[in-house]
């Protein structure tokens, strides 16, 4: 029986590019060479497709495959796009279907389903682009919640145009800020306490949803986790965190049932902030990642590695779990 031909889809037209060459890159690097015989897929800036460095329409490209290992973040990769383009020629991909990632790389639909999913997630306001100018947008934001504010993106990931603003001035700014990466924008009240992170893989040890260890995230004094410092090896990860049995275990079941609720597929990974504050004390899901990023600071191959399992072993897990 010949090996498995696998394309490793990575690039794209996203703000994500450069961590998507990471992830595809380090796939390419540990797919197990004995099963699998690993074709770069690289998706330009532009949006051309290229084959192992030769440009080629997606259909004659993707009719070489047996399965696409989907190594991109954020748009085209993340939100259900390229999705529909596989499944329109019936190849099997890793990682989540269409609804469901796009419900996921929303922020505000993914802590509308977490609300009635009953998990706790910070209060926010939703605010679209031209629909009301910033200082009617500060307004409301000041009336309906407390400082300091969380200002995001609503459909970007890696903490791509995340600030904190403590003061009017920064809460106008950074609305202009994220607005330079998205059409709508999520601001949350900010919650303080610990950061932390947990990975779900399906039909792993026996498991239908196994839980990784829980990731403790401590970034540089001053900062909170964003793009900058999640890249740049200041941030110390400890897995498992140093979190009680009682609450790594609550999180562990948050993280499961945040998997379920959005209706995700193979793998994922929930952000939380772990608040022991008298007023907002609990665990707080932030969001779902359903493309957990595979690069060498990443943190769901980290846990992964806790327990035995290598990243060449996870590679196959998971492109195992799309070809079933």
């Amino acid at each position: 029986m010949g090996k498995i031909r696998v394309g490793v889809m990575r690039g794209g037209p996203s703000s994500e590019y450069e961590i998507s060459l990471l992830t595809g890159g380090e796939v390419l690097r540990h797919i197990p060479k004995d099963k699998f015989t690993a074709h770069d897929i690289l998706i330009s800036r532009d949006g051309v497709w290229h084959i192992d460095g030769f440009p080629q329409a997606p259909n004659k490209l993707l009719d070489k495959l047996d399965v696409v290992f989907n190594a991109l973040h954020g748009e085209f990769g993340e939100d259900g796009k390229v999705q529909q383009i596989l499944e329109s020629f019936k190849i099997p991909y890793t990682g989540s279907g269409i609804l469901p990632s796009a419900m996921c790389i929303s922020k505000s639909i993914s802590k509308n389903v977490f609300s009635k999913a009953g998990l706790q997630t910070a209060r926010s306001v939703l605010f679209k682009k031209d629909t009301q100018n910033i200082p009617e947008m500060t307004y409301e934001t000041r009336t309906k919640l407390f400082p300091p504010w969380v200002v995001k993106p609503n459909s970007r990931g890696s903490s791509v145009g995340v600030t904190i603003a403590r003061t009017i001035p920064e809460l106008q700014k950074s609305i202009e800020n994220s607005f330079d990466y998205d059409n709508e924008i999520l601001i949350e009240e900010f919650i303080e306490g610990r950061e932390a992170t947990c990975g779900v893989l399906e039909n792993f040890r026996n498991q239908d949803l196994y839980a990784l260890p829980v990731v403790e995230i401590i970034p540089p004094p001053g900062n909170f986790f964003d793009y900058q410092v999640k890249y740049n090896g200041a941030t110390r990860e400890i897995c498992p965190g140093n979190f009680s049995r009682g609450i790594s275990d609550k999180i562990q079941s948050i993280a499961v049932a945040a998997h379920k609720a959005l209706g995700l597929k193979h793998y994922s990974r929930a952000d939380f902030i772990v608040s022991s504050d008298k007023h907002r004390e609990g665990i707080y899901i932030l969001e779902v990642n359903s493309l957990p990023g595979l690069t060498s600071q990443s943190l769901l191959p980290k846990a992964a590695e806790s327990i035995g399992l290598s990243f060449s072993n996870l590679i196959d897990h998971l492109i195992t779990l799309a070809k079933s």
